[in-house]
């Protein structure tokens, strides 16, 4: 009777130990999305440029990974960006480049612990830039 004790206390110990290894970890990913258009610019424009992007951000690893779109610019977009930390309605510098800036937009970048505070916080934004429009002629804030 002790060696089938010692038996089953061995094998749970070994079958807790394999679990320990065997659970995966539990990144959080989250989504955000933002809705490109002149009116969203500061200052707004009459721009017919419209467009979209989806970012996931992996908390664990800091990546954020972007697809996006857009369409009917004023010309060829000389440049696009990630940029923050700002509200709806407020402008701020740039955190990430987006190359390169042609439609359809895709990429992935390390964030730091600054730039992620003001992702999880609402305060980034996507920006299309053109010739016409050096400051920005589509833009979208990111949002859950």
């Amino acid at each position: 009777m002790t060696s089938t004790i010692l038996r089953s206390t061995v094998a749970a110990i070994a079958f807790a130990g394999a679990m320990a290894f065997a659970v995966p970890s539990m990144a959080a990913s989250m989504t955000f999305k933002a809705s490109l258009d002149g009116k969203s610019e500061v200052p707004p424009n009459d721009s017919k440029g419209a467009g979209t992007v989806t970012a996931t951000y992996d908390t664990d690893s800091k990546k954020l990974t972007w697809k996006g779109s857009y369409k009917d610019l004023s010309g060829a977009a000389t440049a696009a960006h990630f940029h923050g930390p700002a509200a709806a309605g407020k402008n701020a510098g740039v955190l990430v480049p987006i190359a390169p800036a042609t439609s359809p937009l895709e990429g992935s970048a390390t964030l730091t612990d600054d730039q992620a505070k003001a992702l999880m916080a609402g305060d980034v934004y996507v920006n299309v830039h053109t010739a016409a429009n050096k400051g920005g002629e589509i833009r979208g804030q990111l949002t859950k």
